[in-house]
């Protein structure tokens, strides 16, 4: 039976029951609580490769400027992941079926590409991380003996994000603590090492980066994983509880992960804690931290390509397209994608967050007040919102060529503005005003 609000599945849907409902709206008996919610998404943005991007600012700033440049950015990017979670609550389907409503059932295709390609490769990066570090940790000089390490890892979190949300939500429960508390715990023995915090107050700046883009480099660190935030907080119970959990997950767990990193880069020279770790001879831990932390975050990477591999192909199940995606990202790291593609997945990161304001747009516009009805059938394309996503994608990236503005953040505005603007103007669908309500 469908839920009161939601569009009714296909008979292709009813061919396998995936408990994590990839195609078709999460039923109110599958629904979590809010602390569930809150661990999984907590669970995905302590990621300590963010804390890199904190180390490129950490020397560039005044610790005063430094604590708001990244409140700043977390802000922007807190504020845009909640509303795109709160939609995800609203109507219980992931990013790229919502993509469905919004461009159209073809349309939609080139939402799964974008984000289940981008997904793909960050897993790839994040396999071949872990195999270089654990080779550095332990002086392994072997190919093999690396490989190994990726493979094995590869299985891990490949396992966990075929098991689902459960999966996830375990992994993440038993590790982000302790992840959190060994993090709290270099920025301790960070402050040792400038005096503490009179000492850090007193370091002055040895680089120079422009505001925007400092703050560009604080949105872009998770804004393409945000966009998909929905692919879990359609799972909410209530969409108050899916935008808090959002809020804890990417402006504060986020926010910390680049804090953490530009504090590092000050005291011992080295954004990574895991490398920090390396430095202080607590090999071990740094072990614990690395594969902890990165397990729970790819495992959650997988799960999204999986789902986007759901909507690519209509299938019912995300299992077969976690396990192929995670086939080609471990070949991708096998043939040493670390350290080719992360230029290159930072440059999508302009474009895809216009997608997520594209669907903020057109679900304010035409579905805020009452739901998707039930039944509702997507046409096959909506040009005026692909017009708006390209348009907006445009803009992004030529305020990041021009250096003007905050690419990520004009790129969601305006798809946004005009996502909106067109939705409004003659499009069918629209609800209107008065019209009953969703979950809150």
């Amino acid at each position: 039976m469908t839920a009161p609000g939601h569009p009714a599945p296909t008979v292709r849907d009813a061919e396998v029951v995936d408990p994590d409902y990839p195609v078709t709206p999460v039923p109110a008996h599958a629904r979590k609580s809010f602390f569930s919610i809150a661990v999984v998404l907590l669970g995905f943005t302590v990621f300590t490769p963010t804390m890199l991007a904190g180390a490129t600012l950490g020397p560039a700033f005044a610790f005063g400027d430094l604590v708001l440049v990244i409140l700043a950015g977390s802000l922007i990017l807190g504020a845009y992941v909640a509303v795109m979670g709160w939609v995800g609550a609203r109507t219980g389907l992931t990013t790229v079926v919502m993509a469905r409503y919004t461009l159209g059932t073809r349309g939609a295709k080139l939402a799964s590409i974008l984000l289940g390609g981008t997904q793909i490769g960050w897993y790839g990066v994040v396999v071949g991380t872990i195999g270089d570090l654990t080779a550095e940790a332990l002086d392994w000089r072997s190919y093999g003996a690396r490989a190994a390490v990726m493979v094995v890892t590869s299985v891990l979190m490949c396992a966990t994000a075929y098991w689902g949300y459960r999966g996830m939500y375990w992994v993440s429960l038993v590790s982000t603590p302790l992840i959190l508390v060994l993090a709290f715990w270099v920025v301790g023995r960070s402050l040792q090492e400038v005096g503490g915090l009179d000492g850090l107050t007193g370091v002055r700046p040895t680089a120079s980066i422009a505001v925007a883009v400092a703050i560009t480099t604080v949105v872009g660190t998770f804004v393409s994983a945000g966009t998909q935030a929905p692919n879990w907080t359609r799972f909410a119970r209530r969409g108050s509880h899916a935008v808090w959990a959002c809020v804890i997950g990417f402006l504060v767990g986020n926010g910390l992960m680049v804090f953490f990193g530009a504090i590092g880069a000050l005291t011992f020279g080295e954004g990574d804690f895991v490398l920090v770790l390396y430095q202080l001879g607590l090999v071990g831990w740094g072990l614990v931290l690395l594969f902890g932390n990165l397990w729970k975050s790819n495992a959650d990477t997988a799960y999204a390509f999986g789902v986007a591999g759901a909507e690519l192909f209509d299938r019912p199940s995300k299992g077969p397209f976690v396990i192929g995606g995670a086939v080609i990202g471990t070949a991708l790291a096998l043939t040493g994608v670390q350290n080719h593609l992360v230029e290159y997945l930072g440059l999508l990161g302009t474009f895809i967050p216009p997608l997520g304001g594209v669907i903020i747009g057109d679900f304010l516009a035409r579905w805020r007040r009452r739901g998707i009805p039930a039944g509702t059938a997507a046409p096959a394309v909506r040009w005026p919102n692909l017009l708006a996503y390209a348009v907006a994608a445009f803009l992004a990236w030529l305020s990041g060529l021009l250096g003007i503005g905050i690419p990520p953040l004009i790129g969601i505005v305006v798809a946004i503005a005009l996502s909106t603007a067109l939705s409004r103007v003659g499009s069918p669908g629209a609800t209107p005003v008065g019209a009953g309500r969703g979950p809150a």
